[in-house]
């Protein structure tokens, strides 16, 4: 498919959430069709699939099989590589031609057989491998919700005009890479977390964001045996370290946890989009600090973007203190920033061969108290820190405030020092609309400072252990990069030649005013 095409099926996509724009929330029409093109997709997939298990036969299109054995068959297949089973009425291109009839001979309604679809793909999956991946993954479509129309009737009618519209729409995925549908979807989220605010940052890290992260867990790998993001939102990050590499089936594995049961049924079907295989992804519904999903896991790659500042219960949970993700480092991090603790979980995931990167806001630099005291046992203890890169502020759906990245190891190759890269200054951004957004250019000079490990004028440096030290483990970046601007000479006698010109000027036009006043007949201003 040509950059063309691709712009085409964002377009024609995104033209379909337009259709509930302004009649019910941003939230809200985000679910219900980022869930109807998911519908379709699995649809289109098990057609194409199923079409290619009838070939040879007397019926090679799957829409007309009707024998019971031939289906039981398919069925069986189809939950073995699809993960998933769907019989021939119910596909996206059957119910929407349903929406279609002529309601004055017949009936469009169509509510209760998508819903009795949704329920049934749940259901499919019931005792095979693939349950815990589509269990519940359709509950934020409710489509008895008075929020897409106060009647049934209303209701349907908003329903059918979506899946009308959708079926317009070839996603021709026996011709193209699997990752383009995958694509365009990871393009309407991004469209809805513009538009979503404050709540964006819930389920979104902007794309640019997200390449930093990925390209750095990924420098000097061909293949990745797992990546884990503790915080996953859409799953969008986990993803973006896959496209570091030539497929995504160069990551072996992926794993998540997820808080917000929206974001994580989000997460599922992400992660099925881009056609990553249901045995290879592991996304859990859970608090991550109180309630970790893989605690005895290790991840080669480790990316986050935890909520910044979060509230935990620290010590007022006593098995925070002899938990082994925190007891190590003196102190719990404060209960109402629980940054650092997000930090020591990552830790304790990340392999001995592994790399850590996280977006966290600025704070995590210079705070004191328990914050530091567990900052320097990373960095004097353990020695696990590897960078400090400094973001542009308001590149974040929802916060305006500064945030960095910072990257740890468990074995550095370079052990005796930590790169500083301070990418906020104008010259690394560009402004879109409200925001702040790094260019492609902005995100290379990171990786290749970073990569390359160099020191450059108002830019980067690379500071030894040492000095870090001098600095009572204070890892504020101006401390470090020296970005301060002098101020061209001022010339004073040249100043005041000047001014003394001006005072000359100025009583040459006070006597032009006089002139006018008194053949105006009119007072002075003076």
């Amino acid at each position: 498919m040509s950059e063309e095409q691709r712009k085409l099926l964002e377009t024609q996509l995104w033209g379909i959430a337009n259709l509930l724009r302004g009649k019910i929330s941003a939230d809200d029409y985000r679910d219900y069709i980022l869930g109807f093109i998911f519908y379709k997709y699995l649809s289109e997939k098990q057609y194409i699939y199923a079409n290619g298990l009838l070939e040879g036969e007397d019926i090679t299109d799957y829409e007309g099989v009707e024998d019971l054995e031939t289906l039981s068959a398919i069925e069986e297949e189809s939950l073995l590589t699809l993960g998933y089973f769907l019989k021939p009425q119910e596909l996206f291109s059957q119910v929407a031609r349903k929406g279609k009839a002529d309601t004055e001979t017949q009936s469009n309604y169509i509510i209760e057989d998508l819903q009795n679809v949704m329920n049934h793909i749940e259901q499919s999956t019931m005792g095979t491998e693939s349950e815990d991946d589509f269990n519940a993954l359709f509950e934020d479509l409710d489509l008895s919700s008075t929020k897409i129309g106060r009647t049934v009737g209303a209701r349907n009618e908003v329903i059918v005009n979506i899946l009308t519209h959708l079926d317009k729409i070839d996603f021709q995925l026996d011709d193209i890479e699997a990752d383009v549908l995958g694509d365009a979807y990871e393009y309407l989220i991004a469209k809805f977390a513009a538009g979503a605010g404050k709540s964006a940052g819930e389920f979104y890290t902007p794309q640019q964001v997200s390449k930093i992260l990925a390209k750095i867990v990924t420098v000097g790998k061909t293949k990745l045996k797992s990546v884990y993001d503790p915080t996953c939102g859409s799953g969008s990050l986990l993803l973006r370290v896959a496209r570091e590499f030539n497929k995504v089936t160069d990551v072996s594995e992926f794993y998540g946890q997820e808080l917000n049961r929206t974001t994580y049924n989000l997460a599922r079907m992400n992660m099925i989009l881009h056609d990553v295989h249901f045995a290879n992804f592991n996304i859990q519904q859970e608090d991550t600090l109180e309630n970790p999903q893989h605690l005895e896991k290790r991840f080669e790659a480790v990316v986050a973007n935890p909520p910044f500042s979060a509230h935990w219960k620290s010590d007022q949970n006593p098995l925070n203190s002899t938990d082994e993700r925190f007891s190590q480092y003196g102190k719990l991090a404060p209960k109402t920033k629980a940054d650092f603790a997000f930090v020591t979980h990552m830790i304790h995931h990340l392999a001995d061969n592994g790399t850590m990167a996280t977006v966290l806001p600025h704070g995590v630099l210079f705070r004191g108290a328990a914050e530091g005291v567990i900052r320097k046992y990373l960095i004097k203890e353990l020695n696990y820190l590897d960078a400090v890169i400094g973001l542009p502020a308001n590149i974040f759906y929802g916060t305006s405030i500064p945030t960095c990245i910072l990257v740890f190891k468990k074995c550095r190759k370079v052990d005796d020092n930590v790169i500083f890269i301070d990418a906020s200054g104008s010259d690394n951004f560009i402004k879109n609309g409200n925001q702040n957004e790094l260019r492609d250019s902005d995100v290379e000079n990171i990786i290749t400072t970073y990569t390359n490990r160099e020191t450059r004028e108002k830019y980067s440096y690379v500071a030894t252990l040492d000095e870090i030290a001098e600095n009572d483990y204070n890892l504020n970046i101006p401390r470090y990069v020296d970005t301060f601007e002098e101020e061209d000479d001022i010339d004073l006698d040249e100043m005041s030649r000047k001014l003394k010109q001006l005072d000359k000027d100025l009583a040459i036009t006070n006597d032009e005013i006089v002139v006018f006043c008194k053949a105006l007949n009119i007072p002075t201003p003076f």
